[in-house]
């Protein structure tokens, strides 16, 4: 492993963000939700390999807290990585925007394309990375992963205490909406710009492809995985070790 990256252009076409400067409250007091351990190892490292899985990942950007980029990059050089995959560990900012800014800030010359993912989606399959890359190296400026939804979504009036009835607003139409995941994919130079025109705007999104929509450029969707799912709650970290187990048990994983 090494934080240095490849010369060769060809080598270094794409590159994947990984912020990972949270806390993961959701999932309870103790270690990031990055570092918690899925199956013995921490789901960071999991999500990393996920991401060096792709042949067309030539480089990965782990953003790591600002306190811990040094406990972040002896995690790395302690688990076996892929050796024809470069990795970074840069420190991250106070929101999710500014810590992808910090790793996008972070590649070298000669990346053209970048992939934006989740530490807490550990398990995403790498033919779902493959289809990412390459709708963008199709032209697409933005690409995301998603699912159609199984259950009906209602929109509701918020309550003004938690626990009191909502009245419903509106039940949009299932079959126009999509769960969405990651890895999101971009053209470089298009994230570049979505951040800086957000955050000279001071608005946010949720996620990098909203930032995109906001300069009115198009997002398409490919097909997501339901193994690249969200670990977020308890529930979700016992369902993750389910489907490790099953990989190992089929393929030796």
């Amino acid at each position: 492993m090494s934080d240095e990256t490849h010369s060769s252009p060809e080598h270094s076409r794409t590159a994947a963000v990984i912020p990972a400067a949270g806390r993961g409250v959701r999932l309870g007091p103790g270690a990031p939700k990055a570092l918690r351990a899925l199956n013995g190892t921490p789901m960071l490292i999991h999500a990393v390999r996920a991401m060096a899985a792709s042949r067309a990942v030539s480089l990965v950007v782990v953003v790591a807290p600002a306190d811990g980029a040094a406990e972040v990059k002896t995690l790395l050089a302690d688990h076996s990585l892929p050796e024809r995959t470069d990795f970074l560990v840069v420190p991250g900012g106070d929101t999710r925007q500014e810590s992808v800014r910090a790793g996008l800030d972070a590649l070298p010359p000669g990346i053209d394309t970048v992939l934006v993912h989740d530490a807490a989606r550990p398990l995403v399959p790498v033919d779902t990375v493959d289809a990412v890359v390459e709708a963008v190296r199709a032209g697409a400026p933005a690409v995301v992963p998603a699912l159609p939804l199984a259950d009906t979504v209602k929109e509701v009036e918020p309550a003004a205490e938690k626990g009191l009835p909502e009245p419903v607003v509106a039940t949009p139409v299932r079959a126009r909406l999509r769960a969405v995941q990651t890895p999101q994919g971009f053209d470089l130079a298009t994230l570049v710009r979505a951040h800086d025109t957000v955050a000279l705007r001071g608005e946010g999104a949720t996620d990098d492809a909203g930032m995109v929509e906001q300069l009115g450029l198009p997002v398409v969707v490919v097909p997501g995985h339901e193994e690249a799912f969200k670990v977020t709650r308890p529930l979700d970290l016992v369902l993750a070790e389910a489907v490790l187990a099953r990989r190992r048990a089929n393929d030796g994983f």
